[in-house]
């Protein structure tokens, strides 16, 4: 039962998309199981980059099918946008090659609504969020109040609970945030045209890919955002509202208990993450300036769905062995090594120093990281240019040893490693 699953290992943004990409080519299916279009995979083919939210990135690879797990979040409007995005760029998208959960809910205006006014009355507190209603949407999926995929199918009945949806939200917009109302029937009438459109991609995608793996063929498993950001066992509470890590495949997929053929974490050589929350190894200044970019290009550190100037650091190998060990990853897959050329010296956090005690392995998980220094190896850095770089021989010799110091922290093999944007430009190692 081939099934191989994708995960990020940091806190999102990791470049999990150019992966996907990379291994959608040999795979039947490709599976995404959590979030919403908080997300975004970039992937650049030749001079198009494509930027998606909620279509499962691997779809950009025709031979391919796209399912959207019961684990996910879905705004219509950004979904049937994407939809016509790919079909311009020349990608076919169908209900015959994308199939969304039937258990799958919806994000609504006033998910969206109570999810910036929410944000907003935290004042200083504030976590962060993208305003895209995520939060409110698996809050009412938790209470059982939640808009499911399936819903969609009786349109007349689907239009009314929005509505009655958009009310009860109101009164909570109302009476504990002061914010604008919306309109119930305006909000009902626009989402039984989205019902209407999206009707034909409603299945059981769980049935689908179980007789997919039980006839051999191969799944790849797409996650969005990253360990770190996990509601369990990340940086509690500035996480998402969803499982971020491999386990969270099964649920997000309907898939009971089976072999998984890998767990692939992504990583990039450094340290980025958006929005409030700890981060022991940030830099500012040149240094961040330097790892960040200018924003003029999709390789910069700019939110692929905010446009937000992603925190940037040095790399923390405390937080990559701790997702190593919560998704059980068997490989890796480093990013963004070209970003580092020009550094005279280069940096892995590689324990955590509090006052007179230092720790390899986080002692209750990442919630709380305020306590702890960095305690920091030293790497000398290359000149060289790697962009053009194909092969593991060719690397610099400090790109290499860095490299394997990253193998040596985690305990487990790094096999890909991206040297620049485009599909070419990633380098196999090992077998």
């Amino acid at each position: 039962m081939p099934l191989t699953i994708l995960v990020g290992a940091q806190w999102g943004d990791e470049g999990k998309g150019r992966i996907v990409d990379l291994l959608a080519a040999k795979a039947d299916i490709v599976a995404r199981y959590n979030g919403g279009d908080n997300a975004g995979h970039t992937v650049t083919v030749g001079q198009q980059t494509f930027k998606l939210h909620l279509v499962p990135s691997g779809i950009i690879h025709t031979h391919t099918i796209g399912v959207m797990g019961s684990g996910m979040v879905i705004n219509p409007a950004t979904l049937l946008k994407e939809i016509e995005t790919l079909r311009n760029a020349g990608i076919p998208v169908s209900p015959e090659r994308l199939q969304i959960s039937y258990a799958a809910h919806m994000i609504t205006p006033a998910h969206r609504a109570l999810d910036v006014a929410q944000e907003k009355s935290r004042g200083k507190q504030q976590i962060g969020t993208t305003g895209r209603g995520i939060g409110p949407a698996y809050t009412d999926k938790a209470t059982r109040r939640g808009i499911r995929a399936q819903d969609m199918l009786d349109q007349e009945s689907f239009a009314d609970k929005i509505a009655d949806h958009v009310g009860e939200t109101n009164v909570l917009l109302q009476k504990l945030y002061g914010a604008p109302l919306l309109d119930p029937h305006k909000v009902a009438a626009e989402y039984a045209g989205y019902a209407r459109q999206l009707t034909p991609y409603i299945s059981d995608i769980s049935n689908q890919v179980a007789v997919a793996l039980a006839s051999g063929k191969q799944i790849l498993a797409e996650g969005a955002q990253g360990t770190l950001l996990d509601l369990d066992y990340g940086t509690y509470p500035f996480v998402t509202s969803s499982s971020t890590t491999a386990s969270g495949a099964l649920v997000g997929l309907g898939l009971g208990i089976c072999p998984v053929e890998g767990v692939i974490g992504v990583t990039k050589s450094f340290q980025t993450r958006v929005g409030a929350g700890p981060f022991p190894t940030e830099v500012f200044g040149a240094t961040a300036e330097r790892l960040r970019g200018t924003g003029s290009n999709p390789w910069d550190e700019f939110g692929t769905t905010t446009g937000r100037p992603r925190r940037v650091g040095w790399l923390d190998g405390v937080l990559l062995r701790y997702a190593t060990r919560i998704n059980g990853l068997t490989e890796l897959a480093l990013t963004k090594l070209d970003v580092l050329s020009g550094f005279e010296t280069l940096r892995i956090c590689v324990a955590y120093q509090a006052g007179a005690k230092y720790y390899t392995d986080l002692p209750f998980g990442p919630a709380d990281l305020t306590p702890y220094q960095p305690v920091y190896e030293d790497f000398p850095g290359w000149k060289m240019d790697l962009q053009g770089i194909r092969t593991w021989e060719k690397l610099p010799e400090q790109a290499k040893a860095y490299l394997l110091r990253i193998e040596e922290l985690t305990g487990i093999p790094l096999r890909l490693v991206s040297v620049g944007p485009e599909r070419a430009q990633v380098l196999e190692i090992g077998g």
